[in-house]
Formats: structure tokens, C-alpha cells, sequence
């Protein structure tokens, strides 16, 4: 097993990257590990971790900033947002169950792979655009700064959008800040029985440009789970009915009248139907968190971002090769896909994604599959060639996350 370092302060994380360069023992960079299954396996000799740096270390309600070290529990992030009414925008997932594990997410693992969760598709964008400064230690063993503490910064280079996303392969985080937006007072679905994925994404497209500002926008190819009430009886409850769930959110006294609006815009797609609040937060905890996929055990997942109007062609194709499970969110622009574990399931889902113009993320896999296929497309030349500068500016001797992202 390899040596697992976990240091107490940014100037153990500082030594631990300073001895791994000068000994070239490249460093398998987490925080829990709660997302250790997630794209390729790094084998590393040491594994560092930011565990040990937790604690919010800045909290200011009253301008919308947060700033909490890298190995912080995201739900002890959350825990105290509550309390003041306040959530960060990009509504992170928590992938424990889809991982098939308790081990609590850090914001410091969140933002490296940059996750977000239905609200993506709202203003506040994905959760590298709530980034507003950003600690982190380079390859060179080197101590950065970048952003601030302020919602209106430009200073320098902006590392945090870099950063985000990057897997721990550009840098150690040890801090990061973020700004907030405040909870919304109420929420409630409306859910559309729909006969197939076409008017699915349609009913989806046509909430999503209505005034009435829905939140949440997600299909389910099977309906909604015959165990889950949504809030009237003779609702499309029934398993194998294709259902559209748009969520809004805003003051409670608001959400009847702006309800009845979108339910009468909806009504063209098929029966429509009202979800209370308490069961409508329940069903989108499960769609931010993929639960839905409900995967077996030794099956793969995967993660795509497709045009909206060419997912149902992309479904079809991967249910024809392999009767995959899915779950579309982001008005049909997230499409989660769980099937057999093989080499060929995965070869079908890279060339549907191909075909529709998308990109992919092997999110979850055995281990020599992971190994042992691509985990994300092939780069074209020119970004591989700027990734490969990046790379070598930021860690020049490779100790990072080697092999995480490609072969």
C-alpha cells in the first residue's frame, strides 16, 4: 500500500511536493478520496492528502463569500449555509452512493473536478465560475495566490478557472473561496408525462425558456420511481413512461401563480402534474446525486455533455448496444448512461458521443477498464499542445496525479 501523507498545514503540503519532485516519486493528490474511482487509477508511491486542512476560514454572510481550506467536508460547508439561508449556486452532488461509499466529498475535491449539479443550467453557471480566489501549491513546490476575496477581482491570471476541473494534476489546492447566493424560500416540480424522449426535451426546452425561471430541468427515460410519491394521485408514476421534472424555486407566496403558468405552457406535452416541496426535494437530491442510475456494483458509468436536441438520437443508440440505463439532466444536456462493464459497452458509448458531437467522462469502472481504456476524448492537437505547456509550467518534474486524466 502506499504511504499515505497527510499533512496538518500548507507548509507540510509545500515539503511533501518538494521532496516528491526532488526524488521523482510521483504523488496520487486527493482529499478523502471519495472520488479515487473516477477516471484513470494513478499509481503513485505516496498518496497526499488535504484531510488535515480543514476549517472555514472566512465567512462573511452579508457579502456572499466563503472561504474554507481544500480537505473541508462539503457538508459542513453546507451545514453552515443553512443556517444563514444561503447555498453555494452550482449545487455540488454528492456521488457517495453512485461510488458506492460513505466517504464524506471536500470542497477542495469538488472543485478539482469541477461537479455541479442541476442549478448548472441557471445564471450562476458551473462551479468554477463561483471560484473567486483560489490557494494551491505548484509542482515547484512553490506557495500561489490567485483571485481574492472580493466578488469584483481581476487580479492577474485567473488560476481558479485553470485549477478547476484539472484533477489535481496542475496543482495542490489548500484554499479556496467562493462566492454564495442566497437559499430560495420555497420549491416545487411540476412533472410531465411524456410518450418519448423527443417531446421529453421539448417540454424540458420550453420551460427553460419561459420567464417563469425554472432551476431544474431533467428527463427520466423510466418515469419516476413507483416508490416516490410526487404530491396527486393518477401522477406519472408508473415505471417505463418517459417524465420531464422542471423545479421552480423563489418565495413561497410566488410559486402557486408562476406554478399554474408553466403547468398551462407544459399541458401541450402531455398530463401534468404538481410535486410538493418535500418530495420534490427529495427527487432532485437523487437526480443532482445520479441516484436514479441506481448502478449494479460491477457496472460502468459514464458522464456525457451533448446538444440537447441530439440526446434522444445518442439514448437510442446506447440503449441498441448495450440496454443502457440513463438520466438526462440540464434540459437534456447532461446525460448520465450506466451499463455492462466492457471494453466494448465502452467503445459504443465513445463512438455515439462522436457521432453526436459530445464529449464523455468514464466516471466509474473496474479498475483494469480504467487502466486500460480512455477515460475522456482525445485532445485536439492545438489544446493538447497548450495542456502540455500548462503542464509543464505548472509541474514541470510530473509528480502530480500522473496518468489521472490520459494514459
Amino acid at each position: 500500500m502506499a504511504e499515505r501523507l497527510c499533512p496538518p498545514d500548507e507548509a507540510g503540503v509545500i515539503e511533501a511536493v518538494r521532496q516528491a519532485a526532488a526524488d521523482g516519486t510521483p504523488l496520487a493528490v486527493e482529499g478523502n478520496g471519495s472520488k479515487r474511482a473516477m477516471l484513470r487509477p494513478v499509481q503513485a508511491g505516496r498518496t497526499l492528502s488535504t484531510a488535515a486542512l480543514s476549517g472555514i476560514t472566512l465567512y462573511r454572510p452579508a457579502e456572499l463569500i466563503l472561504s474554507a481550506r481544500a480537505g473541508t467536508p462539503l457538508a459542513e460547508i453546507e451545514a453552515e449555509l443553512e443556517r444563514h439561508n444561503q447555498m453555494i449556486p452550482a449545487e455540488p452532488p454528492d456521488f457517495a452512493a453512485l461510488f458506492g461509499h460513505a466517504i464524506p466529498s471536500t470542497i477542495g475535491g469538488m472543485v478539482a473536478a469541477n461537479l455541479s449539479g442541476p442549478r448548472r443550467i441557471g445564471p450562476g453557471g458551473a462551479l468554477r465560475d463561483q471560484l473567486l480566489g483560489i490557494r494551491m501549491v505548484t509542482g515547484h513546490a512553490e506557495l500561489v495566490r490567485s483571485g481574492g476575496r472580493v466578488h469584483k477581482n481581476v487580479t492577474g491570471l485567473d488560476l481558479c478557472k485553470l485549477l478547476a476541473g484539472s484533477h489535481g494534476t496542475l496543482g495542490v489546492m489548500t484554499e479556496v473561496t467562493l462566492k454564495l447566493v442566497p437559499r430560495p424560500e420555497g420549491s416545487l416540480s411540476l412533472a410531465v408525462a411524456v410518450p418519448g424522449l423527443e417531446e421529453g426535451i421539448a417540454a424540458l426546452s420550453a420551460g427553460l425558456g419561459s420567464p417563469y425561471g425554472v432551476t431544474g430541468a431533467a428527463l427520466l427515460p423510466s418515469g419516476i420511481p413507483s416508490g416516490m410519491p410526487i404530491g396527486m394521485p393518477g401522477g406519472p408514476s408508473l415505471p417505463g413512461s418517459p417524465v420531464a421534472v422542471l423545479r421552480l424555486e423563489d418565495f413561497r407566496r410566488f410559486l402557486p401563480r408562476r406554478a399554474e403558468a408553466l403547468r398551462g405552457l407544459l399541458s401541450r406535452f402531455g398530463d401534468v402534474q404538481l410535486i410538493g416541496e418535500e418530495d420534490s426535494a427529495g427527487l432532485w437530491r437523487q437526480v443532482r446525486d445520479a441516484a436514479l442510475l441506481e448502478p449494479a456494483p460491477d457496472q460502468m458509468v459514464w458522464r456525457i455533455s451533448v446538444r440537447p436536441s441530439r440526446a434522444p438520437d445518442l439514448a437510442r443508440r446506447l440503449d441498441a448496444a448495450f440496454e443502457a440505463r440513463l438520466l438526462l439532466d440540464w434540459g437534456g444536456g447532461l446525460v448520465w448512461a450506466t451499463g455492462s462493464a466492457s471494453i466494448a459497452a465502452h467503445e459504443a458509448v465513445v463512438a455515439a458521443v462522436a457521432e453526436a458531437g459530445g464529449v464523455f467522462t468514464l466516471f466509474r469502472a473496474p479498475d483494469p477498464l480504467r487502466a486500460a481504456v480512455p477515460v475522456l476524448p482525445a485532445e485536439a492537437v492545438a489544446l493538447a499542445a497548450i495542456a502540455g505547456r500548462v503542464k509543464a509550467a505548472l509541474d514541470p518534474a510530473g509528480v502530480l496525479n500522473p496518468g489521472r486524466m490520459r494514459a
